[in-house]
């Protein structure tokens, strides 16, 4: 299996290399795993959906 580096992730998903650090830290990105400092991604690997967004008009039943 092929592996990309998180700054690799990042230019491909579009997110800051952080962020990517981020979600392999919290198990979102399946079969990564750590070398030393270094995480290793899958290079099929899917962005991960973000749980940190929400519909901000769901439940509202203010109507203007």
């Amino acid at each position: 299996m092929d592996y990309i580096t998180a700054k690799e992730a990042s230019e491909k998903w579009s997110i800051s290399e952080r962020r990517v650090q981020v979600l392999c830290r919290q198990g979102k990105i399946p079969g990564v795993y750590r070398l030393g400092w270094a995480w290793a991604i899958p290079k099929d690997a899917t962005k991960p959906k973000d749980d940190r967004l929400k519909n901000t008009n769901e439940g509202d039943t203010d109507e203007f």
